[in-house]
């Protein structure tokens, strides 16, 4: 049977004129709100209201505009972001800057043939070689940090021959097939096991755990293709491993002839104080994974660099591994703006400063209210706050939210709430951020 259209063309070419337009009235603005919770609850996912329940308890928060540090609702309301995206909104929301290239870019094209040569890759490619660390030289360009990992296990494959991995404990790299295998926590593993065979999980933090998981694949003859970590666990918690635990893991790969590949899609473009987390380290993985951050806030992209020897295969048949949209002139625009902005405005050393100063206000507040926060640990603006149970985490999460700042738990350590702000932050929005959550740990402690 035929569908009739002329309704979904009324109703489509509302949406329209809503985006359009730069302020909405009173009626208009609750019409959005009934039309988003009706989609989320009949088309996307019912899940996600009472997800979103535990910070909007009406749901009439929906996001609308963005801009530097914050975003508001529909309604008006201000937010401090220290969630940022999970990590996106590194060089602020919406920089000038980032959207300016990316609108000059619409202006003359959006995607590229994919038959001819298109500029934009290779000079981010150019750029991306100049910034990563140490030897890394090709990149492969992607739409997420799941694409990201994906390639990069794909590339550790190939290169090496080898169909062993070794991944962490509270590890999180994605959700894909092979990310996902990667990945630590089991509520999101079981559903879909079996999964890509090969991969061994030890204790992260331990170089001692991956030696002798490494000397154990080689004793039985199935000798690991790569090691694969994230320099900082985002997902785990904000788990900072021990000083020597990046060089351990680069000697041993060394040793054993494995990869050693570093998921930087959280920690990497100025997060922790560097440009790159493993730079604190002075370690230089074969492969890197980056995204989240490298849109500049304002597209979808990530990419898989690695050092040369790693390319040999994809230079004798470019097609081993490809995507449509990988690597689009609208999305290198971003990226290519994004590191600019970075290293124009010294994001990096930004970051620095400003996590020191917040973590010396955390740790004062963790020892103020000790039945409440367990742990206060982080590097740059990557900080992670563990409290004494989940539902202590949910209070404050949600007195936040109440007060204006927008943080949120972490997918593999629900104990956790991450700070994670643009890197633009100023001193006053931190000195507001940190007095806000003063009084939420004063309301839930008082609530003991």
């Amino acid at each position: 049977m035929s569908k009739k259209y002329d309704g979904i063309i009324a109703q489509s070419q509302r949406y329209l004129d809503m985006i359009s337009k730069e302020e909405l009235t009173h009626e208009e603005k609750e019409w959005v709100v009934k039309e988003t919770v009706d989609g989320f609850r009949e088309n996307v996912n019912p899940g996600f209201l009472d997800y979103r329940k535990s910070v909007s308890t009406d749901y009439t928060s929906v996001e609308w505009r963005d801009s530097g540090s914050s975003f508001t609702d529909i309604w008006g309301k201000e937010f401090i972001d220290c969630l940022g995206g999970y990590g996106i909104y590194n060089v602020g929301h919406r920089h000038p800057k980032v959207m300016k290239a990316v609108l000059d870019q619409l202006k003359r094209q959006s995607l590229h043939s994919q038959e001819l040569l298109d500029p934009l890759r290779a000079l981010l490619a150019k750029l991306v070689g100049a910034i990563t660390p140490g030897d890394l030289q090709y990149a492969f360009f992607v739409n997420s940090g799941t694409e990201a990992v994906e390639a990069s296990l794909k590339f550790a494959k190939m290169s090496t021959g080898r169909r062993s991995f070794i991944a962490a404990t509270r590890a999180f790299h994605g959700k894909s097939l092979g990310s996902l295998t990667a990945t630590a926590k089991g509520v999101f593993r079981k559903p879909f096991l079996p999964l890509v065979p090969g991969f061994h999980h030890v204790p992260y933090g331990s170089a001692e755990a991956v030696e002798m998981m490494l000397e154990s694949c080689a004793f039985i003859g199935e000798d690991v293709a790569a090691v694969i970590v994230e320099p900082i666990q985002g997902e785990g918690g904000v788990i900072i491993p021990p000083d020597d635990y990046l060089p351990r893991l680069r000697e041993l790969c060394d040793r054993y002839g494995a990869l050693l590949i570093l998921d930087e899609v959280q920690t990497g473009m100025g997060r922790t104080g560097k440009m790159f987390a493993c730079e604190h380290s002075n370690v230089v993985p074969d492969i890197i994974c980056l995204a989240k951050a490298f849109g500049g806030g304002v597209m979808p992209i990530g990419a898989t660099v690695a050092r040369k020897p790693i390319w040999e295969k994809l230079v004798d048949n470019p097609f081993l591994h490809t995507t449509t949209f990988g690597g689009n002139p609208v999305c290198c625009a971003a990226a290519i703006a994004s590191i600019n902005v970075l290293l124009e405005e010294k994001l990096p050393e930004r970051s620095a400063e400003s996590g020191a100063y917040m973590l010396g206000k955390l740790y004062q507040l963790a020892e103020t209210y000790p039945a409440v926060v367990d742990e206060v640990r982080g590097r740059g603006l990557m900080i992670g706050i563990e409290f004494l149970t989940n539902e202590l985490g949910y209070e404050v999460a949600k007195g936040l939210f109440a007060r204006g700042v927008l943080v949120a738990g972490t997918l593999i350590n629900a104990k956790s709430i991450r700070i994670e702000p643009p890197l633009i932050i100023s001193k006053e929005q931190q000195d507001q951020v940190i007095e806000r959550l003063s009084d939420t740990l004063k309301e839930v402690n008082a609530g003991l």
